[in-house]
């Protein structure tokens, strides 16, 4: 069990789609406006963890063209998110910016190819359990250290936030975020 839980820790503190976009978000909106994001990520990666405990990673690996039409999926997706924070502008310029609902967080987890990643590969830990069990195993897991990894994340861009709010600054921080996040929709073809 503590191989699973280092593995998994390791796999989602590292950079990624969900730690760039939450670290981008606490630092343009605050960590209190960022919590419905962070509580997202950290059910949508649970809900991953599970379905891919049940069977659905075994799924993705027989069939390669499912696995690759996810791929394309999460990469143009990645792509436009971006393409949104290299044109992202100070909050205060635009009103109609805000971080993402809870909702849409569950459901950017879908296409995070990450996530997929280090479920499909977490799920090695726990091959010899009963599906249902699998999957419960890796839910509570993947949920609950992402909870304390995506509070580390979006706490540590609210540091920021005042920083940010010079407009070259601020446009530099988001240009960088938009370049990792780029690099890491090319990635996901690795």
């Amino acid at each position: 069990m503590m191989a699973l839980i280092s593995f998994v820790f390791l796999g989602l503190f590292s950079p990624g789609p969900n730690v760039i976009l939450l670290a981008t978000s606490g630092a343009r909106f605050g960590f209190r406006a960022t919590l419905p994001h962070l509580i997202g990520v950290a059910l949508g990666c649970g809900v991953i963890a599970f379905v891919t405990g049940l069977g659905l990673g075994v799924l993705l690996t027989a069939y390669p063209s499912l696995r690759l039409a996810l791929t394309v999926i999460a990469a143009f997706w990645i792509l436009w998110l971006a393409w949104k924070l290299w044109n992202a502008t100070p909050t205060a310029a635009r009103k109609a910016d805000r971080p993402f609902t809870f909702v849409e967080a569950v459901l950017f987890q879908w296409v995070n190819p990450k996530v997929w990643a280090v479920a499909l590969a977490a799920s090695a830990f726990v091959a010899e359990l009963p599906p249902v069990t699998q999957g419960a195993t890796l839910a509570l897991t993947f949920s609950s250290l992402n909870l304390f990894v995506c509070l580390f994340w979006t706490y540590a861009g609210s540091l920021l936030k005042s920083l940010l709010s010079d407009p070259l600054k601020h446009r530099i921080f988001m240009r960088l975020m938009a370049v990792a996040l780029a690099l890491f929709s090319a990635l996901v073809f690795l």
